[in-house]
């Protein structure tokens, strides 16, 4: 994934009151996959979204893309403690209450965090094509951090 100089510019202007939130600053404190930060994969995801959002030919509302992406697992614990295996299945609906809490979310953000583990969470449906972005951008980035750790431990 290779922004243009331009889109990279603009992502990061668009971006930058989340990035700079004391309140999503505290993702850095709790790893997501391997040893990237929850922070850092959703930045991850937030970048990835708005690349597919401008290779794909679709219209989107792009602010809503960002904050829901940015905001997808803002569930703000460790998920590696015990009984973090079903942590797929809950952390939507942990993230989409504390996002709700901390941030005024239109439907759309609502959505995109609530159904971004589709289809591990089935009767969560992607219901715009922001939240199908999301969707892909998050499993794009959750299977290349997770195989990218995979490979330093084997090296």
């Amino acid at each position: 994934m290779k922004l243009t100089r331009q889109e990279e510019i603009h992502f990061n202007n668009q971006i930058r009151v989340l990035s700079d939130d004391e309140r999503i600053a505290q993702m850095k404190s709790f790893i997501s996959h391997g040893t990237k930060s929850t922070y850092d994969h959703c930045m991850d995801v937030t970048k990835m979204s708005y690349f597919l959002s401008k290779r794909i030919p679709l219209s989107v509302d792009e602010a809503t893309l960002l904050r829901g992406a940015m905001l997808h697992d803002y569930y703000l614990y460790d998920w590696h403690k015990p009984h973090g295996y079903l942590h797929g299945f809950f952390h939507p609906g942990k993230a989409l209450k504390n996002a709700n809490r901390d941030f005024c979310l239109n439907i759309k953000e609502q959505n995109i965090i609530k159904s971004h583990m589709w289809p591990l969470t089935l009767t969560c449906l992607p219901l715009s094509k922001e939240a199908w972005i999301v969707c892909i951008a998050d499993k794009i980035c959750a299977t290349r951090e997770t195989f990218m750790e995979r490979r330093k431990l084997s090296a």
